[in-house]
């Protein structure tokens, strides 16, 4: 097995999902990972903390994005479109290994009350990533707190798209993500 080689951390993942999937979350075991990977138990180690963080791995980073993204945009953008620009700056990031993987990602998912339980903590913690970021930006906790929500919804419901059956090979995420915020914008609307 390779001591080291790049793309590690994407052939845990990819590793993970299939034995997951071919033999369940629960007998799969961290040395299992490693072998399919071809690489060291030691390095799966060094990149996640155990097997249930294979399934978050881009949390951090999509988080990050998000930030990023709300930090950049124009100093005049209302809450949702700060939100917009974190949304976009996450699409940009998305690959086709995040799409192809997507599926599979989610089943593993549906099989697993502990599974499911971290995918909503993960959802809270971009919550709270994007909220902080508007109020960087001035916008008051009430606010930050429902724009950062909105933006999770959207974020949760393009991406289901995207990655959904069928879906168009030429589908833009970006493009999914604004028309799924234009969407719950207007739902926002109609309650009055």
């Amino acid at each position: 097995m390779a001591r080291w080689e790049p793309g590690a951390r994407e052939r845990f993942v990819a590793a993970a999902l299939e034995l997951f999937t071919d033999q369940g979350y629960d007998d799969t075991t961290v040395a299992q990972i490693a072998e399919r990977a071809n690489l060291t138990k030691s390095t799966f180690f060094r990149h996640f903390s155990d097997k249930r963080e294979v399934l978050a791995a881009g949390q951090e980073t999509l988080s990050r994005l998000f930030v990023e993204g709300i930090a950049g945009a124009p100093a005049e953008a209302s809450p949702l479109q700060a939100v917009a620009a974190g949304l976009d700056n996450a699409a940009s990031a998305m690959t086709p290994f995040n799409r192809q993987l997507g599926p599979r990602l989610h089943a593993v998912i549906a099989t697993s009350s502990e599974l499911q339980e971290r995918a909503v903590l993960k959802q809270v913690g971009m919550a709270r990533a994007m909220a902080d970021a508007l109020r960087e930006r001035g916008i008051p906790d009430q606010v930050a707190t429902t724009a950062a929500e909105l933006g999770v919804l959207a974020f949760k419901e393009a991406f289901a798209e995207w990655i959904a059956d069928g879906a168009d090979d030429d589908a833009n995420l970006a493009a999914l993500l604004r028309e799924a915020l234009d969407r719950l914008r207007s739902a926002v609307a109609q309650l009055g």
